[in-house]
């Protein structure tokens, strides 16, 4: 049955996903997907999708339309969307970007409604609507009220403050300012005033405020030159270019008010690389496209001035739709801690239900017949129970801590400071230090599993340095004299003798200057040559000096590198470029430039020199060069043995190679080049196949090695995450073997490690699918399921996979409609249910197979994702969060990684040098990836260590504290009557033993900072959860039960039969009260010293203070003059002093507390001694070990002959300026009259069509 191949089919079936190419089909649409199968559609296909196109005319996905200079066509009653009941507004957004969550007229209902969603808050609410029924009511008002605000202050003070912050960053983006056109002028304005259709002028240096067409600029052919390190994190400019005939007449600021233009493009959307619209103007209509659009985030670079025409703005600019989806988080010990807290619920529950049973039993059998126990209330003893659950319920409310939320805030703040001030992560050279932007994901720091990582920018600096070279056979980089011997100190070369030295580049090779200077060997002279000849780099002077613009970091070194040597680049026209050679300036004639891309992985250039020789230069892919060198090339195997050491080094390689042409074979090979150029269709397929003509026999000249310098730190930090069992995957949109590359530059990768592609994955994957169809039988139920490894054990493993075949395999491939002709009538019933069963059937394939990915893929010691679009970064996240329930970071530093960040557990922006984006939305940011290490092994594991043993403890105390009043049940009749004073109940968590427990959640650490980062295998508790889980819940519970039976029953005994010194028995309630309370107080804060793994002088006095402080207002309280103020507040008028006299009630004090924690001393010591953990003996061994552990770059071992893999290619993915030099558009020139230009123009077509 083929209803659903019929109905639905995958776009590109057959094909074999390119590497090369960075997927959009995440937003692609229906026109899209068309036009790319339309080059391979079956005839049948092509006659059905003709007849429906005659049938039905075809709509464009063109819905957005923009008038310019006309703020009132966008307001037009069809433009306007309902936002809420009869409130509308434009589809067009304002420019201003709102973050914040509050104003001041919604802060305070908003954020209390935010509160009281939490189960506790709201809990608590109740529990003080309840207090205020006085049937009901058995502890004072204000013993809930009391804590209640302070818990709900302290949040909204801290949620104030975030939102505060908010605001300010908001305001600051908002206000800044551009200059407008209004009133046919143009005015200074601020961001958030611009609005759709607005003409904009914008200058040097200025950040682009929304998405705008360019419409001209100062440069020639009003070309723009932009800086996407807020987008894509890569420095290097690339350019941008206006229509022509908004060049020629959009000029001057009366022209540019009366533009008129009417556009019609695609609708917003997160596609950074693609644009589709129309212009229509004059009565003509123009296409754009991206490489007219300059987007928001980019800044404005070596261009005076730019006007453009506002299409898209705030939150429709495609920089904030790529910032996807607010996602508010939660840690996982946040959702434990929640699921306790219910666990408690239903506990405190139970207890009242059992203690109100039991107090209708003895209503029945005791309370209906004791004469002195009757209230005046005629009420049935099941009444009274019922009553009595209530109250009960008010009695042990403290069960669940309504202190546990603010404190754990508190903590959480100041853990969060504490990451601001640690100035190891403090940047100096860029005053950059790390800065925990939220505060609530502080412990999930110590649980990661998974890192995901951007390339560019975080792992790497992006800064491309000449390092070494091979020339003639003769490798040159060493450190080594003039002479060729070899020193370990040697000053750097002094490049001095260049006037055209820019002083950047440090290189220790004396000896090639000297082959250089001397010209022994011409072919040194030539390799260099090529260097400064063959490129698409562009030049301008800025104060006398050279400054150059490349297409890709890469191409910049090179032609750097040629002119510290000697060789400089000095400038360019159409057909000619003129090089400084050791001084002496030559100009050669341009006679054609071929261009890199993807596909041929090289470019050359063929010049005539002054003496009238024509010569080929080319460089490339050590793979493509190879391929194309004359068979008698000498220096072949000496060259490649080169390339197999550089590689060995984790350099960039790129070999450099020429040719001598005829004049004969110029001229018949250039007809071929003309005819290609102008070809109408297949114009880039045509060029290449004439490219390859001329591309072969070519003589190797030697090969050039180039450092993507990493940023400083990264192998150790890699190195560490890993002995910390913390995956590390990076996520890219660069190419395959720039990842590559940089994997084995950064440790990721060793020269044992076996890579799977996506073709190996592919094949994996498709034979688990085809077992697991096998075993789905009828007997499928029957045979357990069994986790099988892809891989056999043992062997180092890394997974390297492009985009394209991610989405091929995670079957995330765009489906479209096919063209075949569909009846009217509506289908079948039956064929409805089949289509649904198909669906569902297709769903669960693809969920299968997202599965088996991620399982096959965490078998792997490594993983790099490369050329994948910013949502599938998210995508990858998303699957390993969801399938392995791993706790995840993303890590990166441009706008194409905040889909990601927001997507991850927890988001870390790298801030510097590529802009603020990646920052802004995340939850840490700092300056180096080296300080990844200090913030999870350090701060993060630390957090979670305290933030686990306050938890645990503060579910003990208040266990400890609450039950007690259940022993006391057994012997007041069930009546609810409490064991403490009102007034210790209010102050028990807010004084008494607050402060201990905070400091031990702000202060204590198991081993130091250092032993931390020497001992990364100390991170794996957090990973496993074995210090907060619920098995060390009912642990904790279970000792608060035995301290407060402790607490409660040896009071008891010791008040049966006692007789004071006065003669008097002091077994009255108060004073049995004053006794519970004291040992309580005491025992509780001497737990915490047992606890507490760092002693400071703060840890010591907030203890004994607490102590004090408890004995001081206890003592005030029970004064008389308290009393005499407030007397129905304070009614335990002179307990304390009168019960704390008795030497008896110290002693009970005493035994109470030690009965308490001496079982807990024993048992520490034991599990100490016999079952130590690993924190507990570098504890021990701390001061042997205080030397830090320097970190060793692993040796890398080459052997001759043995290529083991081929290193990264230096060369930007993408074309460099070759069409704009050689035809003359970059060139600056005398502006023409529009007339004289279509003049010109019109003749040149003619002449083009006549020959």
């Amino acid at each position: 049955m083929n209803t659903e191949r019929d109905s639905e089919t995958t776009f590109e079936e057959d094909s074999q996903p390119n590497d090369e190419v960075v997927p959009y089909s995440d937003d692609e649409t229906e026109d899209e997907l068309e036009d790319r199968e339309r080059a391979v559609e079956p005839e049948q296909n092509r006659v059905n999708r003709e007849a429906e196109e005659n049938r039905e005319p075809f709509k464009k996905d063109c819905t957005w339309q923009v008038k310019a200079n006309d703020r009132n066509f966008h307001e037009q009653p069809h433009f306007m969307n309902t936002k809420f009941f009869c409130i509308k507004e434009s589809k067009y957004a304002n420019n201003a970007i709102r973050t914040y969550k509050y104003n001041a007229f919604t802060f305070l209902p908003m954020n209390l409604f935010e509160q009281f969603k939490r189960a506790a808050n709201f809990y608590f609410l109740v529990l003080l609507i309840l207090q205020a029924i006085p049937q009901i009511t058995t502890l004072a008002w204000y013993t809930t009220l009391v804590p209640l605000l302070v818990v709900l202050g302290v949040t909204a003070i801290k949620d104030l403050v975030d939102d505060v912050a908010r605001h300010k960053m908001d305001n600051e983006i908002n206000n800044r300012t551009c200059e407008v056109i209004k009133d046919s002028r143009f005015k200074i304005a601020k961001w958030k005033e611009i609005q759709v259709g607005d003409v904009i002028r914008l200058k040097k240096n200025d950040f682009i405020p929304a998405d705008i067409l360019l419409l001209s600029s100062s440069e020639p052919n009003s070309l723009c030159y932009v800086e996407t390190a807020e987008l894509d994190g890569e420095t290097n400019l690339k350019f941008k270019m206006a229509l022509e005939i908004t060049h020629q007449y959009l000029q001057k600021e009366n022209s540019l008010a009366a533009f008129d233009g009417f556009i019609e493009c695609e609708e917003p959307n997160n596609r950074l690389d693609k644009f589709t619209g129309t212009l229509f103007w004059r009565n003509t209509s123009f296409p754009l496209d991206a490489d007219k659009i300059l987007l928001r985030g980019c800044v404005i670079r070596n261009t005076d001035f730019c006007h453009g025409l506002v299409i898209f703005a705030g939150a429709d600019t495609k920089i904030m739709k790529n910032s996807g989806k607010t996602r508010f988080k939660r840690t996982k010990i946040d959702y434990l801690m929640n699921y306790m807290v219910y666990t408690i619920f239903v506990v405190l529950i139970l207890l009242s239900a059992g203690l109100a049973i039991g107090h209708a039993y003895w209503e029945a059998q005791i309370g209906n017949f004791s004469w002195y126990l009757y209230d005046g209330e005629d009420a049935t003893p099941s009444y009274r129970g019922f009553l009595n659950f209530w109250g009960y319920i008010i009695v042990l409310n403290t069960l669940v801590p309504i202190s546990l939320y603010v404190s754990v805030e508190v903590i959480r703040l100041g853990q969060s400071y504490f990451i601001n001030w640690d100035l190891q992560m403090y940047y100096p050279e860029k005053d950059t230090p790390a800065k925990a932007r939220t505060t609530t994901l502080n412990e999930q720091l110590g649980q990661i599993h998974y890192i995901f990582s951007d390339k560019t920018g975080t792992l790497t600096q992006n800064i491309m340095t000449f390092k070494k070279c091979c020339i003639n056979g003769q490798i040159y980089g060493d450190h080594r004299d003039a002479s060729q011997n070899s020193h370990s100190k040697i000053e750097p070369v002094d490049f001095s003798w260049n006037m055209y030295s820019d002083g950047k580049l440090v290189f220790y090779d004396h000896y090639l200057i000297e082959q250089i200077q001397s010209g022994k060997e011409p072919e040194v002279r030539q390799f260099f040559f090529l260097l400064a000849v063959c490129h698409t780099v562009m030049v301008d002077r800025l104060d006398g000096q050279l400054n150059y613009q490349a297409a890709s970091p890469d191409e910049g070194a090179l032609v750097s590198a040629a002119r510290n040597f000697g060789f400089a680049f000095l400038t360019r026209t159409q057909n000619t470029i003129t090089i400084s050679e050791l001084g002496t300036e030559r100009t050669y004639n341009v006679l054609a430039i071929l261009d890199f891309n993807s596909d041929r992985k090289r470019m050359s250039i063929i010049v005539r020199t002054p003496e009238g020789n024509i010569r080929l230069y080319c460089k490339g892919a050590d793979t493509v060069i190879y391929e194309r060198l004359h068979r008698m090339n000498p220096m072949k195997q000496e060259t490649q043995d080169a390339l197999d050491i550089f590689a060995s080094e984790t350099l960039r390689t790129l070999c450099l190679c020429y040719k001598e042409i005829e004049e004969k074979e110029y001229e018949e090979w250039n007809k071929k080049f003309m005819a290609a150029s102008i070809a109408s269709t297949n114009r880039d397929e045509a060029l290449d196949k004439v490219y390859e003509e001329i591309e072969k026999d070519l003589i190797l000249l030697g090969a050039t090695a180039i450092e993507d310098k990493l940023q400083d730190g990264v192998p150790e930090t890699i190195s560490k995450l890993a002995k910390a069992d913390i995956k590390i995957w990076v996520l890219t949109g660069d190419k395959k073997e720039t990842a590559e590359n940089i994997g084995f530059a950064c440790e990721l990768l060793t020269e044992d490690t076996t890579i799977c592609y996506g073709e190996d994955i592919s094949a994996l994957l498709h034979t688990r699918m085809e077992n697991q169809r096998n075993r789905s039988g009828v007997y499928a139920k029957f045979v357990p399921q069994v986790h099988e490894p892809f891989f056999p054990p043992g062997g180092n493993r890394a997974l390297i996979i492009t985009g394209s075949w991610l989405n091929e395999i995670l079957l995330e491939k765009k489906t479209k409609r096919s063209k075949i002709l569909k009846l009217k009538f509506p289908r079948t019933e039956e064929e409805r249910r089949m289509r649904t069963q198909s669906k569902r059937r297709l769903e669960a394939k693809k969920e299968q197979q997202q599965q088996n990915f991620v399982d096959l893929a965490c078998e792997c010691s490594a993983v790099i994702c490369c050329r994948v679009t910013p949502k599938q970064k998210a995508m990858v996240v998303d699957l390993v969060k969801r399938y392995k329930k791993a706790i995840t970071l993303a890590i990166g530093d441009g706008a194409n990684d905040v889909n990601m960040i927001k997507t991850a557990h927890i988001g870390v922006g790298i801030s510097g040098q590529e802009g603020m984006q990646a920052v802004m939305s995340s939850d840490y940011s700092f300056a180096q990836f080296r300080y990844l290490q200090r913030l999870l092994l350090v701060h993060g594991r630390w957090s979670y260590i305290r933030m686990c043993k306050f938890l645990r403890y503060f579910f003990y105390k208040n266990f400890a504290f609450t039950l007690v009043h259940f022993w006391y049940s057994f012997f007041n009749g069930y009546s609810a009557q409490t064991a403490y004073e009102d007034w210790f109940i209010t102050l028990y968590n807010v004084l008494y033993s607050s402060l201990p427990v905070l400091l031990m959640g702000l202060l204590d650490q198991d081993v130091s900072d250092k032993l931390s980062l020497r001992f990364p295998g100390l991170y794996v508790v957090g990973q496993r959860d074995l210090l907060f889980n619920y098995r060390r819940f009912f642990v904790s519970l279970l000792h608060g039960v035995l301290t407060s039976l402790i607490l409660f029953f040896i009071p008891l005994g010791a008040y049966l039969q006692t007789v004071g010194q006065d003669g008097e028995a002091p077994s009255d309630y108060q004073s049995f009260a004053v006794t519970i309370a004291s040992a309580l107080i005491i025992t509780v804060n001497f737990q915490i010293g047992l606890d507490t793994s760092y002693w400071t002088f703060v840890n010591a006095f907030s203890i004994f203070g607490s102590i004090a402080l408890y004995f001081g207002i206890m003592f005030d309280f029970h004064s008389a003059g308290i009393h005499v103020l407030f007397p129905s507040a304070f009614q335990f008028t002179g307990t304390a002093s009168n019960a704390l006299r008795q030497p008896y009630i110290w002693l009970t004090i005493i035994l109470t507390v030690a009965v308490c924690l001496l079982p807990v001393v024993a048992i520490r010591f034991l599990s100490m001694t016999i079952w130590p953990s690993e924190s507990d003996k570098i504890q021990k061994h701390r001061k042997q070990l205080k030397g830090e552990e320097q970190w060793k770059r692993r040796q890398n071992v080459f052997r001759r002959g043995v290529s083991r893999r081929r290193s990264a290619y230096a060369f930007s993915h993408q074309r460099g300026y070759a069409d704009l030099i050689s035809s003359g558009r970059s060139i600056r020139k005398k502006r023409y009259p529009l007339d004289a230009v279509i003049a010109d123009g019109t003749a040149e077509y003619r002449r083009t069509m006549e020959s």
